[in-house]
Order: C-alpha cells, then structure tokens, then sequence
C-alpha cells in the first residue's frame, strides 16, 4: 500500500480522524485516542513506515518479521513499528489497522462509541 492509500483506509474506519503531532507526524485517532501513526509524507522514492497498537499475540508474532519492532516508548503499551508500509501484505496491514483502531474504540466510554458510530463489542 501507499502512503495515501494507508491514509485513506485508516480515516475509512468508523470516527477516525487524522490530528497532525509533533510538527507533522500523521497520527489516527478514534475518540482522541491514537491508534496509528505514519511520520509526514515521504518524498517521492522515499520508504515510509507506520506505527500501530497491536494485541498480545500479534505484538509477539510480529515483532519476529524483518523491519516490524518494538515501537519506541510505546512498546510497553503493545505498539509495533514497521519500517515500510510492504512489511505486510496490503490485506494484512488493513487487518491490523482495523484491529488497532477496534482495541482502541473498545477502550472509549460507551457514549462515545455510539457517538462515532461504533457498534460496542458484544
């Protein structure tokens, strides 16, 4: 996936918003809570990487694949980094985009949810 079709998909997902941080690092935020990150658009013939929250056992299993590690200071709260957006498989990444924007909303208050249009885990 592109830079731009990541952008797309992650602001697809039901109350995302895009909140531009620490001068012009993209973060994706469901709730005004982040759920991903990509640093400003690289140029072109440049690699870009992403950052996301991940469970348990995606955290464990991912960080064993080439170029996918801990993420700096967020490690501790299961967030990964991939230092290219083809680490993964364009399925793959999206899976993992939608379950990190889902481990996030599912943390909001109820209210909140119902108010991005986020149906509440059973």
């Amino acid at each position: 996936m592109t830079y731009d079709e990541v952008s797309k998909f992650t602001l697809s997902l039901p109350g995302a918003e895009l909140s531009i941080k620490w001068g012009s690092d993209h973060i994706f935020i469901v709730g005004n809570k982040m759920f991903a990150g990509m640093g400003p658009k690289p140029k072109k013939g440049e690699a870009s990487g992403i950052s996301f929250k991940a469970d348990d056992m995606s955290f464990e299993i991912l960080t064993k694949k080439r170029g996918i590690t801990p993420a700096a200071y967020l490690a501790r709260a299961k967030w990964l980094s991939m230092d290219k957006l083809d680490r993964l498989p364009d399925k793959q990444l999206k899976a993992y985009l939608t379950r990190a924007h889902a481990i996030v909303a599912s943390g909001l208050p109820k209210k909140t949810q119902k108010a991005l249009g986020i149906e509440p885990a059973a």
